[in-house]
């Protein structure tokens, strides 16, 4: 389990990164850049490491991967009308919560720890193409969190605490997965799998790709194919 938890913390990590970043002004294209080429990157971990796996599921996966979206777009709006609708806007929002933009970030992050730690207990290895797609995700989520933090008013001293804090919890949702495969040994995993993705990817088209396309222009249409196609190849290769 703890190597699950450190897998979990890893994939979180570039969370801390984009809190560094966010103080060195790179620029909206290149962050919007990075955006396009992580969702591209999860979109393909959806498609070739989550859904698949639940074919099996036949209604049941169709139900849950709805039922992943449905819940997510309701904690999403919950979180929205609090202030942490603008979690994603790099340009930082001086409208939102730091409180809502720390569980908003942290909604986004869970379903993916999930995952990687039932990923981990069903091979004892961690997928590298989920595990990348995840981790380059969450570095644009860190510069716009980062942001819009301190739009809030939130010192940037607190804001690192915070985000230690986000990677942690992340770490420990990894060693959640990991215990519900482990403890129910006859499980698959394939709906609550199917129940991740309907979440990621609703995740995605609601904030970050609209995000990415706003700021990064055209070419980030070109980002997003090079984030699929290389994550679509480290599957391969690790099938």
């Amino acid at each position: 389990m703890l190597i699950a938890v450190m897998w979990g913390g890893l994939a979180a990590a570039s969370l801390l990164i984009g809190y560094v970043l966010a103080g060195r002004e790179l620029s909206h294209r290149a962050i919007g850049m990075i955006m396009g080429f992580g969702a591209g990157a999860l979109i393909s971990a959806i498609a070739y490491e989550l859904v698949p796996q639940g074919n099996a599921g036949g209604w049941g996966t169709a139900l849950f991967f709805m039922l992943g979206a449905l819940i997510f777009s309701a904690a999403d709006w919950w979180v929205s009308r609090r202030g942490g609708g603008e979690r994603k806007n790099i340009t930082g929002s001086k409208d939102g919560s730091g409180s809502a933009i720390f569980i908003g970030t942290l909604l986004d992050n869970i379903p993916e720890s999930v995952v990687l730690g039932m990923g981990f207990a069903f091979s004892s290895t961690v997928s590298t193409a989920f595990l990348v797609a995840v981790f380059v995700s969450n570095l644009p989520e860190g510069v716009a969190g980062t942001l819009n933090m301190q739009a809030a008013g939130r010192p940037r001293r607190r804001i690192f605490w915070m985000w230690v804090v986000l990677v942690l919890i992340s770490a420990a949702c990894a060693g959640v997965g990991y215990l519900i495969i482990q403890q129910t040994p006859h499980a698959t995993g394939r709906l609550i799998q199917a129940f991740a993705a309907g979440a990621m990817l609703t995740m995605l088209a609601d904030a970050m790709m609209p995000e990415a396309f706003e700021h990064g222009g055209k070419l980030v249409g070109l980002a997003t194919v090079m984030g699929f196609l290389a994550a679509a190849i480290l599957a391969a290769v690790e099938g």
